[in-house]
C-alpha cells in the first residue's frame, strides 16, 4: 500500500510519493543546545524517529536529517552566565541529547549537521535573497526579510498578513520598514564572545534562526525533497519563515509534505518552566524504564495532543507488560515479519494512514491475546517483527518484566520478598503465604526459582 501523511500545507492527507522513486528525503527541525532536552523534544524525536522506521519497513530508502542549532541568542546567554564557551557548552548538551535519544531507542539521523557549520550557505541565501529584493539591510546594521515582498506568506499557518499587522506575534523593531519583517543576519553586539562572529558583506555577526535550516536543508537534501517535520510550535513562524526563504530563493515549491506533531501537557496544563511543571527526559526516567515512556510518547496519535501525567504513565506501563508477558514464553524467538498474514496486513494499513499507532497498537494486543490463548511460536516472531518497525518489545522478557517496575513499587516489593523470606526461615508459612498472596492481588506474580525469586506483574 501506499503511505499517506497528512499534509500541514495542503491541510488534507495526500499520497507520499518521493521526488526521486524509492527515496525520501526528511528534514526535521531539531534542538537548540542550551538546556537538557525535556518532553516536548522527545516526542518529536521519538515521533519521526517512527515515521523513518516505518517508511524503511516499507521498503524506502530514507535519507533524515535532523539539524542542531548551535549558536542562538539563548545559547550565547547560557555560556556567559556558566563562565563557559559556546562551544563547551553546546557539545555538553549534544551529549547529553545523544544519551537521552540512545536511551529511548532512537535512531540517530542520516545527517546531524550543526548550524556553525553551514554560514558560508546561509550567507549565499542571504545574498540571493538581497538581490531579489526580498532582503535589506535596516538602520542597526541587520539584514532583514521584506514579508510583504512575498505572495506566499502566511499558507502555512493560515495566517493573514492583516491578522499579523493586529500585533500576534509579531517583532518590534523601529529599524525595520516593517514589523511584519524577521532577521536573517544580526550584527554582532560588542559583549558577545569573538566565537559567534562571523564576517559577512553586511558586517561581523551570526545567521538568524529561521535562515539557518532553509540554509542546512537545501544543502543537504537539494533545494526540493519530500518532507518536512516537526513540533507544531513551529509551523509559526519559523517554518513559515522558511518557505518564504527558500521559495523566494529558488521560486518554486519547496517541500512535498509538511508534518507537525502535537503538543504535550502536564496534567491537562501546558507544559512550561513558569508553571512548575517542566519535565526532562532524564527527570522522567527516573521514574519510569526508556521502553515505557517511548511506548506512552507513540501510543498517541503524532498529531494529537499528548497529557502527561503519573496515572497515564503507569497505564503505559502496565500495557507494555501485557506484551512481554504474551512473550515470556518465547523469548529465544526471533522477530518475523510476514506481510501476508492479517494481522499484519492490519497493521500496515494503520500505519500507512498517516502513521496510526493507536490502530497499529491494537493489533499488537490481539496478537498477544491469541499467544496468551495458546498461540504458535509464528504469532510470537510476528509479534515481535511487528513491534520492532516501532522501535518495541526488543529486550527480553524477563529482563523488562523483573527490572521495569516504577521504583516507587520496587521498594516495597523487595521489602515484601525479605519479609517473606524471613518468614519461610522461621517456618512461618502462613505468614509466607499471605504475603505471596498480598503480592498476587497487587498484580505481582512471584515464583522461587533455585538460587532466588522471580517477580513480573500479571497481564
Amino acid at each position: 500500500m501506499t503511505v499517506h501523511i497528512y499534509n500541514t500545507l495542503s491541510r488534507s492527507k495526500q499520497p507520499l510519493v518521493p521526488l526521486e522513486p524509492g527515496h525520501v528525503r526528511m528534514y526535521v527541525c531539531g534542538m537548540t543546545v542550551y538546556d537538557y532536552c525535556h518532553l516536548g523534544h522527545a516526542r518529536m524525536m521519538a515521533v519521526f524517529d517512527v515515521v523513518q522506521r516505518w517508511l524503511k519497513a516499507r521498503g524506502l530508502r530514507v535519507t533524515y536529517v535532523r539539524n542542531i542549532t548551535d549558536v542562538d541568542d539563548k545559547i550565547i546567554r547560557r555560556a556567559v552566565e556558566s563562565g563557559v564557551s559556546v562551544r563547551e557548552l553546546t557539545d555538553r548538551f549534544i551529549q547529553a541529547m545523544h544519551e537521552d535519544t540512545d536511551a529511548l531507542g532512537i535512531e540517530r539521523p542520516d545527517l546531524e549537521p550543526r548550524a556553525t557549520e553551514h554560514i558560508e550557505s546561509m550567507q549565499r541565501m542571504i545574498s540571493r535573497l538581497i538581490e531579489r529584493g526580498l532582503a535589506y539591510q535596516d538602520a542597526a546594521g541587520d539584514v532583514d526579510y521584506a514579508v510583504r515582498s512575498f505572495a506566499g506568506y502566511g499558507r502555512l499557518s493560515g495566517k493573514s498578513l492583516d491578522e499579523l499587522h493586529a500585533g500576534e506575534r509579531v517583532e518590534v523593531d523601529a529599524a525595520k520598514r516593517d514589523p511584519l519583517d524577521f532577521v536573517l543576519w544580526k550584527r554582532a553586539k560588542a559583549d558577545e564572545p569573538s566565537e559567534v562572529r562571523w564576517e559577512s558583506p553586511w558586517g561581523p555577526g551570526r545567521p538568524g534562526w529561521h535562515i539557518e535550516c532553509s540554509a542546512m536543508s537545501c544543502e543537504l537534501l537539494g533545494e526540493q525533497f519530500d518532507i518536512h517535520g516537526g513540533g507544531a510550535d513551529l509551523q509559526f513562524p519559523h517554518h513559515e519563515n522558511e518557505i518564504a526563504q527558500t521559495e523566494g530563493v529558488t521560486g518554486r515549491p519547496w517541500v512535498g509534505t509538511w508534518m507537525h506533531n502535537g503538543f504535550v501537557r502536564v496534567d491537562e496544563e501546558k507544559m512550561s518552566k513558569s508553571l512548575g511543571n517542566f519535565l526532562t527526559i532524564r527527570e522522567v526516567l527516573k521514574q519510569v524504564d526508556p521502553e515505557t515512556l517511548r511506548f506512552f510518547i507513540i501510543r498517541a496519535h503524532y498529531r494529537s495532543p499528548l497529557n502527561y501525567s503519573d496515572d497515564a504513565l503507569r497505564d503505559a506501563h502496565s500495557a507494555l507488560e501485557r506484551l512481554y508477558i504474551a512473550l515470556r514464553d518465547h523469548a529465544g524467538v526471533p522477530a518475523r515479519l510476514d506481510w501476508q498474514h492479517p494481522a499484519a496486513q492490519r497493521f500496515g494499513a494503520a500505519m500507512d494512514d498517516d502513521f496510526n499507532t493507536p490502530e497499529a497498537l491494537a493489533v499488537l494486543f490481539d496478537l498477544a491475546g491469541e499467544l496468551n490463548r495458546g498461540g504458535d511460536v509464528q504469532l510470537a516472531a510476528l509479534l515481535k517483527g511487528l513491534a520492532g518497525t516501532l522501535g518495541l518489545l526488543g529486550q527480553a522478557p524477563q529482563r523488562f518484566l523483573q527490572g521495569a517496575m516504577a521504583q516507587s513499587d520496587k521498594e516495597w516489593i523487595e521489602q515484601q520478598v525479605q519479609l517473606r523470606a524471613d518468614a519461610k526461615k522461621a517456618r512461618d508459612f502462613a505468614r509466607a503465604d499471605g504475603i505471596r498472596a498480598e503480592l498476587l492481588q497487587r498484580g505481582i506474580q512471584l515464583e522461587d526459582k533455585p538460587g532466588g525469586v522471580t517477580l513480573w506483574r500479571r497481564a
